[in-house]
């Protein structure tokens, strides 16, 4: 029996507008930053929107599953190894396994 609410790579709508931010750390705007998303054997080019200590949005012309395991190689910095945790209109969620600094 299917619900029709699987992990198919797209968002789940949500019926009530989020007002406020749940997480409790600052994301940094990475206006125009580029960085490296590695899933698989897959690697792209990506935008990188913002970064936090616990996650990153990054923009990419190749969309993974929600669920999947990424590598995100940051300039300057090692890989950052997540899950991707959303989906939406060519925007990439990353929750990543350990904190990055």
């Amino acid at each position: 029996m299917s619900s029709g609410l699987g992990l198919s790579g797209k968002m789940i709508s949500r019926r009530v507008k989020r007002w406020f931010d749940q997480r409790g750390e600052r994301r940094n705007s990475q206006a125009e930053a580029r960085a490296q998303l590695n899933w698989g054997e897959r690697s792209f080019d990506v935008e990188l929107a913002n970064l936090s200590m616990s996650g990153a949005m990054v923009i990419c012309s190749e969309v993974p599953h929600i669920g999947e395991r990424v590598s995100l190689m940051l300039p300057g910095r090692p890989p950052a190894a997540g899950d991707v945790s959303w989906v939406r209109d060519g925007q990439i969620g990353i929750h990543f396994a350990e904190p990055i600094e």
